[in-house]
């Protein structure tokens, strides 16, 4: 029952389920902010590993953010670099809620995906708790076999459903915005320019 088309999918994490599709990247765990607790019950992961928040736009992303000074160059990377493999760490607004970054809700990591079927899903689900497909400290799964081999109760997409495996399988960089610059936390697929 884990593979399931876009519609169903899209359907069981509007209810809360968690789910997995593929990205730009590696391949997804999401679920709605407010049960972002299953995806560290299901990855047995730490409390203090934050996850990201993954949006179809930018425009989906920004109420997710404190109003800041430094919110025009924000904007500005964020034109550059999404949709694509960049994850920016940024001051968190009251609106996240405590189960994204249980220990630290003070900032929250933020992507675009350019990825067609991920955008998709979003823009239908609106903004999705999201980490790597994989139990903590393992390689992220590849494909959506795995993930559903690994995670069966987790809601895949069917590989009909996948036109093509499209992941680059490097992990997307993270910059954290330090209040005047960006302090890159890992590289991974984009190369950030600043």
């Amino acid at each position: 029952m884990t593979q399931v088309s876009i519609a169903e999918l899209i359907a069981g994490a509007r209810s809360g389920y968690v789910v997995s599709f593929p990205t730009d990247t590696v391949p997804a765990l999401a679920a709605l902010p407010e049960k972002a607790d299953l995806i560290f019950t299901f990855k047995q992961r730490s409390q203090d590993k934050p996850l990201i928040l993954m949006g179809a736009q930018a425009s989906d992303l920004w109420g997710f953010v404190t109003e800041s000074d430094g919110k025009t160059q924000w904007q500005q990377i964020a034109e550059l670099y999404w949709p694509g493999a960049l994850t920016l760490v940024l001051p968190a607004s009251t609106r996240v809620p405590k189960q994204v970054n249980p220990t630290d809700p003070s900032t929250i990591g933020l992507r675009v995906p350019a990825n067609a079927i991920a955008q998709s899903i979003l823009a239908q689900t609106g903004p999705l708790a999201t980490t790597s497909a994989n139990l903590s400290g393992q390689p992220p799964l590849q494909t959506m076999a795995e993930i559903a081999a690994q995670f069966p109760d987790v809601m895949t997409l069917s590989q009909s459903d996948i036109a093509e495996n499209s992941n680059i399988g490097a992990p997307s960089t993270v910059a954290k915005w330090t209040g005047r610059s960006w302090e890159i936390l890992r590289q991974g697929a984009v190369e950030l320019k600043v």
